[in-house]
């Protein structure tokens, strides 16, 4: 497209010169000229041609002078706009009046096409780089809202009502996931895998935005769809590696928990891919690290076995999962979080029910790194055995 250029002079013998000054770029479909003879015809035009950039007006006119034009550009607030004044050498006050009323750049009469050509030039190229901030600006506003949807849909396929399970005395469980960027890699998900079997997943994908959130769309949709075969947790794991190893791109991974409470005796059956271990919270407050399985994280290497182990909560006692943007919270002197913190934190509170638990170590968290941007996504899952009885 031409750059079109508006020019707003009374002197009758000016659209000649111009045309044939500029032929050339006329004839190449570089610049487009509108012309105009006073302020209000210059108005009119502009309506009639949006796309014009640059505004060469004189300031002497009839009707509507240039001062009085370029006031009434301004109220139109188009930053993609460029005004230049052509007036006398010896009508300083005027053009400095000009200037200060955001005219770009001033020529002077009689006319130098050098110069004019020149500053031409140099205003299309300011209104390139503004035009191109504002394809920028866009594209960042279009992301924005992109991003806003995606978090929406990402917040929508995790569980959020609680408790999941109301008619089910046997446990309580409460779980929270909040993205350090618009969307996370974290995720979370339990689900009943028949009558007697309560499935619970804590995760944590490589990576951030996007990409994370794509991958952890996946790779919750396989664990629950494998475990809702009747798998036990390591042979889903291992499934699920498998058909994350050929989808894994850009070296992406996912740690991931997976344990299945027996909500009849309070076993739990469990696999770990490489995550964060768990911590268990005894009936007398004792808060312990749960076992390790040995498992790598999943979407690496296809073929691997995933260990399993067992364990047995009596009535009243739990079990915390969570991810590492909760132990490694920083604070202002950079210090983490740290495991310590979070066990002390979880035996002060192991009487709390669930829901009051988990929340008692988000905020905790949140209180630690106060004044510090959130650098991983924080997620955790309370989960308490309260017997068959």
């Amino acid at each position: 497209m031409p750059e079109k250029i508006m020019v707003v002079d009374d002197e009758p013998d000016l659209e000649s010169l111009i045309r044939q000054r500029f032929r050339k770029k006329i004839r190449e479909n570089e610049y487009d000229f509108v012309f105009a003879n006073n302020g209000l015809q210059a108005l009119t035009k502009l309506l009639e041609h949006p796309d014009i950039g640059l505004i060469l007006t004189d300031i002497n006119m009839p009707e509507m002078d240039g001062l009085t034009l370029l006031a009434r550009l301004n109220e139109l607030k188009n930053p993609a706009l460029r005004t230049v004044i052509v007036s006398a050498y010896g009508d300083m006050d005027n053009i400095r009046t000009a200037m200060n009323r955001g005219a770009f750049d001033f020529v002077t009469k009689p006319v130098d096409f050098t110069d004019l050509e020149t500053t031409i030039n140099k205003t299309i190229q300011e209104l390139e780089l503004l035009r191109n901030f504002q394809k920028e600006h866009d594209q960042l506003i279009a992301i924005q809202h992109d991003l806003s949807i995606a978090r929406s849909i990402q917040q929508a396929i995790l569980p959020k009502k609680f408790p999941p399970f109301p008619e089910r005395k046997e446990f309580e469980i409460y779980a929270s996931m909040n993205a350090a960027k618009e969307v996370g890699g974290d995720f979370f998900d339990f689900f009943l895998v028949d009558k007697d079997r309560l499935g619970f997943v804590m995760a944590d994908v490589s990576g951030k935005g996007i990409p994370a959130a794509i991958f952890m769309a996946v790779s919750r949709t396989l664990l629950k769809a494998t475990a809702l075969k009747g798998l036990n947790a390591g042979d889903s794991l291992a499934h699920v590696n498998n058909l994350l190893c050929p989808e894994s791109i850009a070296s992406m991974f996912v740690t991931i928990f997976y344990g299945v409470l027996n909500t009849a005796t309070g076993e739990i059956e469990y696999a770990n891919g490489g995550h964060n271990p768990p911590y268990l919270i005894r009936e007398d407050g004792k808060v312990e690290e749960l076992e390790m399985t040995g498992g790598i994280a999943l979407g690496i290497i296809e073929g691997l076995p995933f260990s399993v182990k067992k364990i047995t909560l009596k009535p009243n006692e739990g079990i915390f999962l969570f991810t590492d943007g909760v132990t490694e919270a920083f604070n202002v002197n950079e210090d983490l979080y740290s495991e310590e913190r979070l066990i002390s934190k979880l035996t002060d509170n192991a009487k709390l029910n669930s829901k009051e638990l988990a929340e008692a170590v988000i905020a905790d968290v949140h209180v630690y790194s106060s004044g510090v941007p959130q650098s991983d996504d924080i997620t955790v899952l309370s989960l308490k055995y309260l017997g068959n009885g």
